[in-house]
């Protein structure tokens, strides 16, 4: 227990240490099981290239049994490329940004796929947004994972309205799709480590994402209802310098 004379500050920095050194020994033990992988892997495709042009039927089976294992290598590979990602510790690189430009960036790499998904993107930006703080970098990752979550939500195509508007103290953006929707205990969960409703998904994307999000200083937040789409929130605050002069000039 914390020494009941310990300071929240102090508080706060053993945490972020304790935090720290996990996250540390996570990402370790992920690289030491990414070595042995690459091993199988390496194997695994000279048995393919051995079988490749099976001439019986018991080569046949081997050459099956073989690619269900390259299957399942490049899976854990993606798991574990994904977990790195999670619990990396971030030291973010922030400078004034405009959150437009960034949304028009992401928007723009997404377009071709959005094309090919029979996705109509529907920009509402709204002008003369205060400017924010962002690793842009990480901010790109971020908004792009939940466009695709967008795309993922619309098999069939439908519409992506993208929106954003001054807030009180910052800025909001609003990602709202028509696609399938989720129902309350999936979106109570979602951005929980490893809590995926789709096969094969590593349940890392959105958790990450609220993490870089709240990196900023942010929040995000969503709502969803089966059958008529899910609407994404994000909140960033302004600079406290540009939060202050606002207060000053209202």
């Amino acid at each position: 227990m914390p020494e009941s004379n310990s300071s929240p500050s102090d508080v706060n920095r053993r945490l972020v240490k304790q935090y720290t050194e996990i996250a540390q020994l996570a990402g370790g033990l992920a690289h030491e099981i990414k070595n042995p992988l690459s091993t199988i892997r390496l194997n695994m495709e000279l048995l393919a290239e051995d079988f490749a042009k099976p001439q019986s039927p018991t080569e046949r089976r081997a050459l099956r049994k073989v690619q269900v294992v390259q299957r399942e290598c490049q899976r854990l590979q993606d798991l574990l490329d994904n977990f790195l990602n999670f619990a990396k510790v971030r030291t973010l690189r922030l400078e004034s940004s405009s959150l437009n430009e960034q949304i028009e960036r992401v928007l723009d790499f997404f377009a071709p796929k959005a094309s090919e998904s029979g996705i109509e993107v529907m920009r509402y930006l709204a002008p003369d947004l205060p400017t924010v703080l962002l690793d842009r970098e990480a901010f790109h990752a971020a908004l792009l994972n939940l466009v695709i979550n967008a795309q993922q939500a619309l098999p069939d195509g439908g519409e992506l309205v993208v929106r954003t508007y001054p807030t009180a103290d910052g800025v909001g953006l609003d990602l709202i799709d028509t696609g399938c929707g989720m129902d309350a205990q999936t979106c109570e969960h979602m951005f929980e480590a490893f809590f995926s409703t789709k096969q094969g998904g590593s349940g890392l994307g959105l958790p990450t994402t609220r993490k870089i999000i709240e990196a900023h200083g942010g929040q995000i937040s969503v709502q969803s209802e089966p059958g008529r789409g899910t609407q994404f929130t994000i909140r960033l605050p302004m600079p406290a310098r540009l939060a202050a002069d606002r207060t000053a000039t209202s």
